[in-house]
């Protein structure tokens, strides 16, 4: 099985009535099974072909996750056609229109939610030949015409000229692109990853080493499913085990979108969840929000029991293994009073999460794992297809990126190119099927990322005795003393996020400097608060001072003589700190549609504040500029 299609082909025949996907429609989830798909592929894709779509064209899909999007890309791969998956996040003017520029899309697939964008940037876009509106479009121009109507044109196709479209998808060959897939653009030159059938299929058996789908397994996918995680993990590693999919229910707006998400999981009882580290905190916080509405009793039991299984847990390897059977009877029992319930709120069903996108602190693997629902921890690219290894159920070591796919090399190598033994970081270096063919039209990128086959990843790490990987970030993102030793901030990042109420968000910065500082954006909710219980009012002098110095404890929890010391070395603490006057987000372009930091932009954004940093009146917490953002948040 070397193509998409081979793929789909092989599950329609061993699964035809197995439900493919589900989708609300009048209030109610409905099922497609995977025949009724093939139909409606087939006749978007000889749609596709009566309006002139040839083999390795390109069509841009901008839409959210729904059964239309896996349709169109499916008869985009039935035309011989190359989808260009493109996040619903983008900015019209600037990365949507570049994005469909550069990869010389012939077509564009729309949403009615995504339209809009489009129609701003389409005549600025003249190789665009038809924009397809998969929910219509009221008073169509001559460029214009609907999904249906693409439809109905295949059916007429199908009539007369079928033979013409078999040609075409049963000769698609392993190393013809099925994609090109953009990098998120946190420079303003995002790279299309070309991604051929063969890359996909090879990561969708890559990915089934490491655990068994079965068909009766359902997953809800409210993850983009552009993002290469969600794609290759949802989109076809169900598709090859003959399972089910259903998609997000919309809302009118993107917030009420994902209100949907809880109630969803509750309506679907899915097996497994793909999530992101910013979606698990969110998922705890709702957690702990309701164990904190039942009352003080409530919490400390629940605080308790979390003890007991984090006890008998271990660090998951060694789940209840030595003295730790003595926990087992009372981790049974609260599992029954306290913990199940929980689960019965993501359905009853779910047996577990699989984490990508980014590293998952350890905190948080223990928390999931404690209340049965573990959270296995994944390593991957979208130049990979994404997979490359992956914690499983059988298989699962807290602050590891689990165990390598099979039929995968992969190689630790230093600054100078040599393989390191076991134990030593480095960078990760994988070669294998499910390597990209290159960067579209970018040779130069090309040539400095894949090197006699083997992809550079550009992340640091290092391969455990027990054969499990640990990724210590990237290395672009590396703090970088002024005697030139490296290190990973994301760790600490996450800690001080995690265990400090105060701090919502931090970035510490080092760039060949004498010191490491740090930018944060305090959880002001909870200061003022604590404010109000020392009986300080939050939005005076002394208040604002006192919001500074409850800050600075948290971070020097850290040091030598508070509750986490040792945890990291005191080098890559902050010496100073900037508290910014506003949050990270998608909105500002200092998150990436991943929910990720976008390092460069926050160190451009804040350029006078890091400055700042590096001189003496900058070591003083309350200073000014301090003083000044917090009276913003305090306002």
């Amino acid at each position: 099985m070397k193509t998409i299609i081979e793929l789909f082909e092989s599950s329609v025949k061993k699964y035809p009535g197995n439900i493919y996907l589900w989708e609300k429609e009048g209030g109610e989830f409905r099922g497609t099974t995977y025949s009724q798909t093939r139909e409606e592929v087939l006749k978007f894709a000889a749609g596709l072909m009566a309006l002139g779509l040839k083999k390795g064209d390109r069509a841009g899909l901008v839409s959210e996750g729904r059964n239309a999007w896996i349709i169109s890309e499916l008869g985009i791969l039935y035309a011989g056609g190359i989808n260009v998956p493109l996040s619903i996040k983008l900015e019209a003017k600037t990365e949507l229109k570049f994005r469909l520029q550069h990869s010389g899309a012939k077509f564009v697939i729309v949403s009615k939610g995504q339209a809009k964008k489009i129609e701003e940037i389409r005549d600025g876009l003249p190789g665009i030949e038809k924009v397809i509106f998969i929910d219509g479009k009221e008073n169509p121009g001559g460029k214009d015409i609907s999904f249906k109507e693409v439809q109905k044109l295949g059916e007429q196709f199908l009539l007369e000229k079928k033979s013409e479209l078999e040609q075409v998808w049963k000769n698609i060959s392993p190393n013809d692109l099925a994609n090109i897939s953009y990098t998120s653009g946190t420079t303003a030159d995002p790279k299309g990853i070309m991604l051929s059938h063969l890359n996909y299929t090879a990561n969708v058996i890559q990915s089934n080493t490491l655990m068994e789908i079965t068909p009766e397994w359902k997953t809800l996918a409210f993850l983009p499913w552009d993002h290469a995680f969600a794609h290759t993990a949802c989109l076809y590693c169900f598709m090859y085990n003959g399972a089910s999919i259903a998609s997000l229910e919309m809302g009118k707006t993107a917030t009420e979108t994902v209100k949907n998400i809880p109630k969803n999981i509750k309506e679907i009882k899915p097996t497994i969840l793909m999530s992101v580290p910013a979606v698990a905190k969110n998922f705890r916080k709702g957690i702990e929000a309701g164990i904190r509405q039942k009352g003080p009793a409530a919490e400390k039991l629940f605080k308790h029991a979390l003890k007991v299984a984090y006890k008998y847990n271990g660090n998951g390897y060694n789940r209840g293994k030595g003295f730790r059977f003595i926990y087992k009877p009372l981790l049974a029992l609260y599992d029954k009073i306290l913990f199940s319930k929980i689960r019965e709120g993501f359905g009853g069903n779910l047996e577990l999460f699989i984490g990508g996108g980014a590293l998952l602190d350890t905190e948080l693997q223990r928390f999931f794992y404690a209340i049965g629902m573990p959270m296995c921890q994944g390593y991957g690219l979208s130049e990979a297809s994404p997979v490359i290894s992956s914690n499983a159920l059988h298989a699962i070591k807290f602050g590891s990126s689990g165990k390598l796919v099979k039929h995968l090399d992969l190689k630790i190598l230093d600054d100078n190119g040599n393989e390191v033994p076991t134990g030593k970081k480095g960078e990760i270096v994988v070669k294998g099927d499910n390597v990209m063919a290159g960067y579209w039209n970018n040779p130069k990128a090309t040539a400095e990322t894949l090197k006699d086959g083997w992809l550079h990843t550009g992340d640091m790490g290092y391969m455990d005795s027990d054969g499990f990987l640990y990724v210590l970030g990237r290395f672009k993102s590396l703090l970088i003393g002024n005697d030139g030793e490296k290190f990973s901030p994301e760790g600490i990042e996450e800690a001080m996020v995690d265990q400090s109420p105060y701090i919502d968000q931090v970035m510490l910065y080092n760039n060949q400097n004498p010191y490491t500082v740090g930018l944060v954006v305090p959880n002001i909710a909870a200061i003022k608060r604590e404010l109000i219980n020392r009986a300080i009012h939050p939005e005076t002098n002394e208040g604002n001072i006192e919001s500074l110095n409850i800050i600075q404890k948290e971070i020097d929890e850290y040091r030598s003589g508070g509750k986490f010391e040792n945890m990291f070395p005191e080098r890559w603490l902050p010496t100073a700190i900037a508290v910014l006057p506003e949050a990270f987000t998608e909105e500002n372009g200092l998150l990436n549609s991943t929910l990720k930091a976008v390092r460069g932009k926050i160190t451009k954004r804040f350029e006078e504040e890091l400055k700042f940093l590096y001189t003496p009146l900058a070591k003083n917490i309350v200073n000014k500029p301090n003083i000044n953002a917090i009276k913003t948040w305090n306002s």
